[in-house]
């Protein structure tokens, strides 16, 4: 686990964002397990480097960027897009992606969501992507939030679609056209 900032030091440094590298992989890992442990988010197994080394690579063959978010050297976050639907079968989805962000633990409410979606927005647009989505478990207000402060509306809900810690789960998706 990767020590916490204090949320002033959060606060105050600028975010920048680039390019994951195997070399993220370990703190990407954290964080994935961490939200596997205590949010539902719809895994219920944990990742390891060698999941999302495979992970990182197919993303970067199909042209999906994987973004890291960083302060002064710290691991701040992580977000990435890729197929909605599975594009290669279903051709007609191909301008369409679904995104997933996460914010490190001591960097939450510190703008690194926000810079991370705005940055995966711009990839999206120089790839001709016409409307990225958010699948977010409708128990997670404040994910649901953000995505509405980002310009996401509600489009559906699809309540009990998964089941985690023995109850059913309700998954809302929510979209944005990119221009």
């Amino acid at each position: 686990m990767l020590p916490r900032p204090t949320a002033a030091y959060a606060a105050h440094v600028p975010v920048t964002v680039r390019d994951a590298t195997l070399a993220d992989l370990p703190a990407i890992v954290d964080v994935l397990n961490v939200a596997v442990d205590t949010t539902t988010v719809y895994s219920e197994r944990a990742y390891t480097l060698e999941n999302r080394q495979s992970w990182l690579e197919a993303r970067s063959e199909r042209g999906f960027p994987v973004l890291v978010a960083d302060r002064e050297g710290a691991f701040a976050g992580f977000g990435t897009y890729g197929d909605f639907r599975d594009s290669v079968a279903l051709p007609g989805y191909r301008t369409t992606v679904e995104h997933s962000v996460y914010v490190a633990g001591g960097h939450e409410g510190g703008g690194v969501g926000r810079i991370i979606v705005e940055a995966l927005v711009d990839r999206a647009r120089e790839a001709s992507v016409h409307v990225m989505v958010g699948a977010i478990d409708a128990e997670n207000k404040a994910s649901i939030r953000f995505h509405e402060r980002l310009g996401f509306v509600e489009v559906g809900r699809m309540p009990e679609i998964a089941t985690k810690w023995d109850r059913w789960l309700t998954l809302v998706l929510m979209q944005r056209i990119i221009e």
